[in-house]
């Protein structure tokens, strides 16, 4: 075997993530390492093993790799290289850490390795603070806090070097010792200069943003607590190495009323709890999840199921009473071992632990909130004494659309009635029918209007009849059956436009039969029958208004919609209804928030208008739909006029809204929305959550450019976040442009998905994008595009120490240059200098000096006739590095 061959694997390891495929890759270039014999190769291969069973999960494993590691360098530290010391004796760290993790492993075993550990340092001469770290930790697993404290105190005091944790993990795991002494302040006080920097450590900031999840909660600092634990759990959430870590955020969602989300984050990971990486990360796993579970059971949820495995469906308070068990038998393994109680103690505080608050809403939303009026009461008809006066007010209250008060005007009557006359039975029957319908039995509702119009029939009053009548007509319509629903509805206007004593009932009937025309798509037989309607209060002015605006906006003359609903509005408003006022300003306002986007001339006036009309409709809805409607509309106007930290509250409400009405469609497209206030607001951490949300269900929608903006707010709120994973969300989206023949598009989604891969070290990946993007943008005809493009992936192959792939690249781009139109001659110098500057830095890295050096003269040229002194002045300045190494 040759070392190329192993060092080709290795290269195809390093491009992939910790976890089962690059662990196996390593696994081979291991075994064809130590076929080729050489020592030194062999060595650094098992080291980047040990690293890959640390950090994907398998930390057992590192003890085998670790001992033959430790074995090979004390055999012949000689024909190893000068790295082969330092990179052991950091892997100590490790070792020691992961022996406290399996209670299998004797307590004398972690306290022989920690005294070799000290030993090797000293002989090496290097600072004792890593040990002084490791002896404290072990300290903290024991619950011995006289010993923690000492070894505390002695790895404050020890100087930085070489082999310390990072500027980020130190810090860490010094501020979890303060937390468990209970020294919250001064654990802020460390974390605070972590949480600010820029660190380059795969492990930060999500390991201390978790650390402090329980001191924010203790201190108050709610805001920061739901900050870290959106940020930390979503950069450890496909990290089975992390397992331990998760468990504090299910705890964290178990005691500040998370409980939904932490189900979803225990269904998520319950399946890794039967290859946890260690006992110790299981019981954490186990103990936390059982908490969340019998939070849920406590609340009554118990019944309800949860995958223990995959197919394996069992109710929730059997899990949580399996997870309970498993968390203290394993914490007696831990205890017996150690011979403290400090474990069992940890969770048994964790399976009894109380909620901190009552509820920590995770994507608050500062900025204006509807204050909504209380729920009203029920309404007292004790005053009421006499049978005849509770059907007035049912009646009364229905008339001016109070339903609840109708009702218990109804309730009332049956409480008080003796012997019933016919005229009453028949009014009662009417009532009924208000039931049913508030009830949602429609076909309930047509029983009893046809029951009580045979009422009022055999009573005499034949106005009422006609009234039923139509009633049931329009519930025949409502569901569709307009044959039924003509005759009766017709007999009606015809009778009560004639001999109607109350306007009300005359013109309630025209409105049923023009609702009819309508649905038989006549809209001019529709306004016709609203033309003779004589309205006899504002009520009835508004209503008919309010329809014939329908009518008209459904006939594409929406101005003419817009002065009618004006006027329901105006009426509405008048008859102090507050629901129909809200349908109409929701009506108006959405209208005239259309009607801004499509006509340029005034349009800031009718923005302005819609504004307005959809704060009254906010103000006054009063029921869930409307409220839910008129958020919607104003959040998604205040997003369209560039104000996403204004539209973001009423966007949040509109989710909230639809949600509880178990509108699932309508919820999708407001978090979407939500999503974009959010990431307009730079919130980005929302609305990454928020789209990721809306992502599960955007594909119910059946709607492409509702899924595609949602998967785009994805990719950018994850990039903004720093979030590798945000190329392959642009990668699918670049395929999905082009399934579409959008090479365009396809070409800016894949440089998109290629700069966040660079930025995150993935050159070689990254290269090939770039690469990709340049043979897009070539069909798209964009030689801008092009040139820039194979110019970033020259650079990505060099970065990647691949020099002739770097050179080709290179040339391409260059070559490029010549379909750049001869009449744009800036750009054109520009994008050479480009080339020239970046050719210069690559043929540099390859040693040939002398072409390096003529081709940044020719960027500096370029730089300076476009008068460019910063880009002229960095080019000089390689220029002058370059005469130096040539000298």
């Amino acid at each position: 075997m040759s070392e190329e061959h192993v060092r080709n694997l290795m290269g195809r390891a390093f491009a992939l993530p910790y976890g089962e495929a690059r662990t196996v890759l390593t696994e081979e270039a291991l075994r064809r390492a130590e076929a080729t014999g050489d020592a030194a190769l062999t060595f650094q291969v098992r080291m980047e093993l040990g690293q890959a069973y640390q950090s994907g999960g398998e930390p057992i494993k590192t003890f085998t790799t670790f001992s033959r590691a430790l074995a090979d360098f004390d055999r012949a530290p000689g024909e190893l290289d000068d790295s082969a010391e330092q990179r052991l004796l950091w892997q100590f760290k490790w070792i020691v850490h992961s022996l406290t993790l399996f209670p299998e492993v004797p307590l004398d075993r972690t306290r022989a390795v920690l005294a070799d550990m000290e030993r090797r340092y000293t002989l090496g001469g290097h600072s004792l603070h890593a040990v002084y770290a490791r002896r404290a930790r072990v300290a903290m697993h024991l619950g011995d806090a006289d010993d923690a404290a000492h070894w505390y105190a002695k790895w404050n005091a020890a100087p930085r070097d070489g082999l310390s944790d990072c500027e980020g993990c130190d810090p860490t795991g010094k501020a979890a010792y303060l937390a468990w002494r209970g020294r919250d302040a001064d654990a802020l006080a460390v974390a605070a200069p972590v949480l600010s920097a820029e660190l380059d450590c795969t492990e930060q900031p999500q390991t201390m943003l978790t650390a402090l999840l329980p001191i924010y909660l203790r201190t108050g600092r709610l805001d920061e607590a739901r900050t870290a634990h959106l940020r930390a759990y979503r950069l450890i959430r496909t990290q089975i190495s992390e397992l331990g870590e998760i468990a504090d955020h299910v705890e964290f969602c178990a005691r500040t009323g998370n409980e939904v989300r932490g189900l979803e984050i225990v269904q998520r990971h319950l399946p890794w709890l039967d290859r946890a990486p260690s006992p110790f990360d299981a019981m954490r796993f186990a103990a936390a999840s059982a908490l969340l579970l019998g939070r849920m059971a406590g609340a009554g949820h118990g019944g309800h199921t949860v995958a223990r495995r995959p197919g394996e469906d069992r109710p929730i308070v059997a899990v949580a009473a399996e997870l309970a068990a498993q968390a203290t038998e394993l914490a007696a393994l831990f205890d017996a071992r150690n011979g403290t109680s400090a474990q069992g103690d940890r969770v048994r505080e964790l399976l009894g632990a109380e909620p901190v608050v009552e509820h920590l809403p995770l994507l608050a939303v500062p900025g204006r909130r509807t204050v909504r009026p209380p729920a009203p009461s029920a309404p007292d008809m004790s005053d009421v004494t006499e049978p005849g006066a509770a059907l007035d007010r049912a009646e009364d209250a229905w008339r001016r659309d109070d339903v609840p008060a109708a009702l218990a005007a109804w309730r009332r009557f049956d409480a008080l009635a003796g012997e019933v006359t016919p005229l009453d039975a028949a009014r009662r029957a009417d009532g009924r029918g208000v039931e049913a319908i508030a009830g949602g039995d429609p076909e309930a509702a047509v029983a009893a209007w046809r029951r009580a119009a045979e009422l009022y029939a055999e009573a005499g009053d034949l106005e009422r009849h006609h009234a039923a009548s139509s009633r049931v007509g329009g519930l025949h319509e409502m569901l569709g059956r307009l044959d039924l629903a003509f005759p009766l509805l017709t007999a009606a206007v015809e009778y009560l436009s004639a001999h109607a004593a109350v306007p009300g009932r005359a013109v309630g009937a025209r409105l049923r039969l023009a609702t009819a025309h309508v649905a038989a798509d006549d809209p001019a037989a529709a306004l016709a029958v609203l033309a003779g309607a004589v309205p006899g209060d504002a009520s009835d002015t508004a209503l008919v208004a309010l329809l014939r605006g329908r009518i008209l906006a459904g006939t594409g003359d929406q101005d003419a919609a817009v002065a009618q609903w004006r006027a329901a509005s105006a009426a509405a408003r008048e008859a102090g209804i507050a629901g129909l006022r809200a349908e109409a300003s929701l009506l108006l306002g959405a209208t005239l928030a259309q009607l801004g986007h499509l006509r340029p001339d005034g349009h800031e006036e009718r923005f302005a208008a819609a504004l307005d009309a959809l704060d009254e409709a906010v103000e006054h809805a009063g029921d869930a739909l409307t409220r839910a409607s008129a958020h919607a509309e104003r959040g998604d106007l205040l997003l369209s006029r560039e104000r996403p930290a204004d539209a973001a509250p009423d966007l949040a409400e509109a989710v909230a809204g639809y949600t509880a009405l178990a509108d699932a469609d309508h919820a999708t497209r407001a978090r979407i929305a939500l999503a974009s206030a959010y990431y307009g607001a730079g919130r980005h951490l929302e609305a990454a959550e928020v789209a990721e949300q809306a992502a599960a269900d955007v594909a119910a929608l059946d709607d492409r450019d509702a899924e595609r903006r949602c998967r785009l707010l994805v990719a950018h709120a994850r990039r903004e976040l720093g979030e590798e994973q945000a190329a392959d969300a642009f990668a699918e989206l670049a395929e999905l442009a082009r399934g579409d023949g959008d090479p365009n598009g396809t070409a800016y989604l894949l440089e998109q998905s290629a700069e966040i891969l660079t930025a995150h070290d993935r050159d070689d990946v990254a290269a090939g994008r770039f690469t990709a993007a340049a043979d897009t943008y070539v069909v798209a005809g964009d030689p801008y595009g092009t040139v820039r493009t194979l110019r970033r992936a020259a650079l990505c192959h060099w970065w990647d120490a691949d020099g002739e792939a770097a050179l080709t690249a290179l040339t391409r781009s260059r070559a490029a240059l010549t379909e750049i139109p001869a009449d744009n001659a800036a750009a054109l110098t520009w994008e050479t200098a480009l080339v020239d500057y970046d050719g210069a830095r690559i043929l540099a890295g390859l040693g040939r000096v002398p072409e390096a050096l003529a081709s940044v003269e020719a960027a500096i040229a370029g730089f300076t006739e476009l008068d460019e002194p910063e880009a002229a002045a960095h080019a000089a300045r390689l220029r002058d590095d370059l005469r130096s190494s040539f000298d």
